[in-house]
This record gives structure tokens, C-alpha cells and sequence, in this order.
């Protein structure tokens, strides 16, 4: 299975946000959304940043509520790890889990196609693993 179906089966909704907003934009988009990240896009609309509930979270943390009127560019992961439709499960898998990150960006020719979460990325797995399972028990009892 690769990312590409993932978008197909999920679609390419993906909450953006510019690199010139605030962190409070970001949290009143987070909240009404009920989301946990937004992509923060520059010119021409290319990924230059990713924006998560924590980092938004840490920056309060050491700034206070002054921290909402700042820049996202100020709190925002730049140039977050991205894949294209094209990458296996496996692969994108690998990397959020050795590099610790939740979501990732699917960007093709500087164009954001979609998201995908480690949350859908799992539940794939366990839809391919039940459907291989299904397929053992049909074939032991024929």
C-alpha cells in the first residue's frame, strides 16, 4: 500500500495556515477544527513549516500569553520531513517513528496533496493485517 491511497481513501483536506499568521490564528483554527496540526504555507503555497498543538504548547510555556500575538514563524517545525504519494506505509512509518513525528505533509512538484497521521498510517496496517489474516483462515478451512 502506498501513502497515494491513503489520500484517495481519507482525501487531500489539509488545514493551512500562511507564515506571516499568528499563533492565535493557529489556535483558533486548531479549535474549531478540532485538529492537532496545521501546515504553514509560504509563496506559491510551498510547505515551509508544520505548527502541532505541543509546539504551540511549549512556546506558551516560555513566553506566556504574549506568545499568541507572535509570528508562526517563531513556533512553527520548519522545512518539516514530507513524502510523496508514491512512498510505501513501511517507509513513512520508519521515518515518523525513528524521527518522533506525528504527521506528514504529502508534497509533490512543491504541491501539497494531503496529510497523513501516524494514526492513519496504523490503521491500514491493522485493515492489511486483518484482511491477510482472513485470507489464511479461508484458505486453511477450503
Amino acid at each position: 500500500m502506498r501513502i497515494g491511497d491513503i489520500i484517495e481513501e481519507k482525501g487531500s483536506q489539509v488545514f493551512t495556515l500562511s507564515e506571516s499568521a499568528k499563533v492565535a490564528d493557529a489556535v483558533d483554527m486548531l479549535g474549531e477544527n478540532n485538529i492537532g496540526v496545521v501546515v504553514i504555507t509560504g509563496a506559491n503555497d510551498q510547505v515551509v513549516g508544520i505548527l502541532s498543538e505541543r509546539d504551540i504548547v511549549r512556546r506558551l510555556r516560555e513566553h506566556g500569553a504574549a506568545a499568541l500575538e507572535s509570528g508562526l514563524d517563531k513556533c512553527m517545525t520548519r522545512d518539516p520531513f514530507t513524502c510523496s504519494r508514491d512512498i510505501s506505509l513501511n517507509e513513512v512509518m520508519g521515518t515518523m517513528s525513528k524521527r518522533r513525528i506525528r504527521h506528514m505533509p504529502v508534497v509533490e512538484e512543491g504541491k501539497l496533496l494531503g496529510l497523513v497521521s501516524i494514526g492513519d498510517i496504523v490503521k491500514r496496517k491493522i485493515e492489511e493485517s486483518e484482511r491477510e489474516a482472513a485470507a489464511l483462515r479461508d484458505y486453511i478451512a477450503s
